[in-house]
């Protein structure tokens, strides 16, 4: 634990990139292969939970430390991290030893969810009086489920290049999917010899584009690009493949028969997850296609009747199930529309040019499940000579029910992650309402001890304020500041951390698509909001009102 504790604090102190990857290698180099196991494990977000509520365990360290809980908690408004305030308040231990990282994951904090509270208290307070402050930090991220570290899993794969001599493409792919976090994978992961056998439902690492801000006209010729449009669903992999009787790993056994002769399909998001029990209707299209054939695409709800998408929000009550069944297939009529093939008859494309990729792809249109009245689709080009051609359809953009535009090099070749200069989105400009301030509350990390998370609202028909959304960014620092104190200075309430005030300034916040919602008091919701500005020219007779946004919410739904 003192190596991992070491190499978080090295990589938290620093800003440059070639120090972390460095610092990442040296300890993938020397450290026992269990312990690089579940460091690379935490390092991809591989794994990830809370074990224990931090309440529980915010109350065992206030009889630990013989402090009151609202000291505690007044602690916490400062340092804003519940981690780190409580290794601070503890009394430092007695005695030091040192837990390695896998004796610690595995044993200690795997078995908190089998004790009994007694138990649970009894292991933790061992850890706390045996590791020093900064393991103990540690030791809370762990089990609060909040571990976060400044070096993203593409600097991991470099560094574990860097120290293993694989080279990252190799290392990337043998990374995807689920995996145990032992001696014997750390072990193949980084098998010279590409000897392992890899389980066929894996997908590629996926490729991502590059937002782009400058004008169309930029990129060059015309003639040297392709167009379609961009989808708001769910990046989504289909596989079809050839089931092998031998593997190390297995991902999703509901997905896989065990005859070897069997076929392999599954659904991967591009959060690395097994989907394929939300869309059974997708991967019972699936099977039809050619045995190795993975397709690159958008998981999206249909409107059959318009014969177009349907908002993001609609294939939330599919995420949210744990299993599909068919009675329920017909509440959200879905659609898979890919537009690259990565593979097929088995042949790797990944290293050829996109014109021959989509070339490729089209010719599938002809065969199932392209030509069936299923669930599939190809995402169709959009034709143009001129750049500004394309200027005037992002216009179409919302009434499509598409985020705008996707352009792709047609000489790309197929690479995991963001390729920049090869794929380029163009994002319609954002929608904005005014709202009215009615809370706030602290942030975390360099923003604690600032209100910086805010709560908005507008009138319902009935003249009550009500909720609309939450924001936390889009404000300088001297407008945070200037707000913090504003609200404190103002605020008549207090309900724990949240400051309420008197509806009294007006904000234009800016999002990406509105949808109705049970979840908040308007009715209605909006995606990924942010505060773009102070309207000091209006009142809050002025704003926005649960009327205004339905009506608008009407317009981009085509029922106006």
């Amino acid at each position: 634990m003192k190596h991992f504790a070491a190499l978080y604090s090295e990589l938290d102190s620093s800003t440059k990139t070639n120090e972390k990857v460095d610092a990442l290698a040296r300890y993938f180099s020397s450290a026992d292969p269990r312990d690089a196991a579940w460091a690379l494990a935490l390092f991809t977000g591989q794994t990830k939970g809370r074990t224990l509520p931090m309440s529980l365990v915010r109350q065992w360290a206030c009889e630990a430390a013989n402090l009151p809980a609202w000291m505690v908690d007044e602690c916490n408004l400062v340092v804003g991290d519940w981690s780190e305030t409580l290794s601070l308040l503890l009394p430092d231990s007695a005695t030091s030893s040192d837990v390695p990282l896998h004796q610690l994951m595995q044993d200690d904090l795997a078995s908190l969810s089998h004790q009994s509270p007694a138990q649970q208290k009894q292991t933790i307070t061992r850890l706390w009086s045996t590791l020093p402050r900064t393991e103990r930090f540690l030791l809370h991220k762990l089990m609060g489920g909040s571990f976060r570290v400044g070096a993203s899993k593409v600097l991991v794969i470099r560094a574990l290049s860097q120290s293993s001599g694989i080279d990252v493409p190799t290392l990337t792919r043998r990374l995807m999917g689920k995996w145990t976090p032992d001696e014997a994978f750390m072990r193949r992961l980084i098998a010279p010899a590409a000897d392992i056998e890899r389980d066929p439902i894996l997908p590629f690492p996926f490729m991502l584009a590059s937002p782009l801000q400058e004008p169309l006209s930029t990129l060059g010729e015309t003639a040297d690009w392709h167009a379609e449009w961009k989808w708001d669903g769910i990046r989504a992999q289909v596989i079809h493949r050839t089931q092998v009787l031998h593997r190390t790993q297995v991902i999703h056994r509901a997905a896989i028969s065990d005859s070897p002769s069997a076929t392999a399909c599954a659904v991967w998001s591009r959060g690395e997850e097994v989907i394929s029990l939300a869309f059974p209707e997708i991967i019972g299209d699936a099977r039809q296609l050619p045995r190795g054939t993975v397709l690159d695409g958008e998981i999206l709800a249909w409107n059959v009747e318009k014969n177009r998408p349907e908002p993001f929000s609609t294939l939330q009550t599919r995420l949210n199930r744990k299993e599909v069944v068919a009675t329920l297939w017909p509440d959200v009529t879905v659609r898979f529309v890919a537009f690259d093939i990565l593979e097929h008859d088995a042949v790797d494309l990944r290293t050829r040019a996109l014109r021959e990729r989509r070339s490729i792809l089209e010719a599938l249109t002809s065969t199932p499940p392209f030509t069936s009245a299923g669930h599939f689709r190809v995402s169709e080009p959009i034709d143009f000579s001129h750049w500004h051609e394309l200027d005037s359809r992002m216009s179409e953009s919302r009434e499509r029910q598409v985020e705008g535009l996707m352009l792709k090099r047609l000489d790309s070749v197929y690479r995991g992650g963001r390729m920049v200069g090869q794929w380029w989105k163009r994002k319609v400009d954002a929608l904005t309402l005014d709202a009215v301030l009615v809370a706030a509350q602290p942030g975390r990390g360099r923003r604690a001890g600032l209100l910086t998370d805010y709560t908005f609202a507008v009138l319902d028909d009935a003249g009550k304020w009500v909720t609309i959304c939450k924001a936390y960014s889009g404000l300088s620092d001297e407008e945070l500041t200037e707000l913090d104190r504003y609200v404190r200075r103002v605020s008549t309430q207090r309900f724990g951390p949240v400051y309420s005030v008197e509806p009294d300034r007006v904000y234009e916040i800016a999002f990406e698509a509105i949808a109705e919602s049970d979840r908040h008091k308007s009715g209605l919701a909006v995606r990924f909001p942010r505060v773009h500005r102070r309207r000091i020219d209006k009142t809050i007779t002025q704003a926005d009102t649960v009327a205004s946004l339905r009506a608008l919410l009407a317009r981009f739904e085509g029922r106006d």
